[in-house]
């Protein structure tokens, strides 16, 4: 059975003392997991928080012991903890909006035979906070936790149109660095999500993120002073043609935004039963 090293063992100079620091970089580690994973050895989190191989073993020793991360002896892999679980859960189940769009969505993804998510922005990235299935057998199969790309998708577009422009120039920059190949394709799609999100009120996605997938998306600002979220509709090319996305689902999106703010306002009472909802 594989034994675990004490921290003493590993420690660097790097973090000794500065506990922000080693805060920062713990969050790297859990940040390194995402909802396709089911473990991580420790290669895969040194390779995916560039952080040494000394202070990812203390770290993950430190919230092993506080039950943010789950160590497998036998593998020798890491899962992530139920307090790490109950922190997520606390959030989403706290949060208003989540509650009141998720019927909203739910009505959204029967109507069009698709599938229906709430995310926002998490660095380069939209992270799924709620999402919505039809019944519809070839209906999108991501999970609250999925992780996209901000500059491919629907959802990532009207998060980024809708962002004050100060900001959006400065994730603009970053993802021109990320990924300069394709500089000039990103601030293209930017600038004509911007301008459709102008005209129409949602933003639209043909085929950029998977040859076979089409989307459209509407960004919200909570009047609450939540962070800034995005709602998508999408699916297969089949169930979305392009002409349905731009013709009926992308209006369809715009009007579950204006109920979900109506809502929200506690203009139907739907707000005030989900602030005294039991979780």
């Amino acid at each position: 059975m594989r034994k675990r090293a004490k921290p003493s063992e590993n420690r660097d100079s790097t973090d000794e003392g500065n506990f922000a620091a080693s805060l920062t970089r713990g969050l790297r580690i859990l940040r390194a997991f995402t909802a396709d994973d089911a473990t991580l050895g420790n290669q895969e989190l040194i390779e995916r928080t560039g952080l040494p191989k000394a202070t990812v073993s203390r770290l993950t020793y430190t919230l092993v012991g506080l039950g943010y991360l789950h160590y497998d002896d036998t593998l020798g892999r890491y899962s992530i903890g139920p307090a790490t679980v109950s922190l997520g859960y606390s959030a989403l189940s706290s949060s208003p909006v989540v509650h009141i769009a998720r019927p909203l969505m739910q009505e959204l993804a029967d109507q069009t035979g698709a599938a229906a998510a709430l995310g926002t922005r998490d660095g380069l990235e939209m992270v799924y906070l709620a999402n919505c299935r039809s019944m519809s057998p070839v209906s999108l199969r991501l999970n609250v936790g999925s992780r996209l790309p901000i500059w491919r998708t629907a959802m990532g577009l009207a998060y980024m149109a809708e962002m004050v422009p100060e900001k959006r120039d400065e994730v603009l920059e970053q993802l021109r660095r990320t990924e300069p190949g394709n500089a000039r394709r990103i601030a293209e799609h930017v600038e004509e999500a911007i301008a459709h999100y102008a005209r129409h009120g949602f933003t639209a996605s043909f085929g950029v993120w998977y040859s076979y997938i089409n989307a459209v998306g509407v960004a919200f600002r909570p009047t609450d002073g939540s962070p800034l979220v995005a709602l998508t509709c999408g699916g297969i090319v089949d169930i979305l043609p392009r002409e349905k996305c731009l013709k009926e689902v992308g209006p369809m999106l715009v009007d579950v935004v204006r109920r979900l703010r109506a809502r929200l306002n506690g203009q139907d009472g739907t707000a005030a039963a989900a602030r005294k909802r039991p979780d």
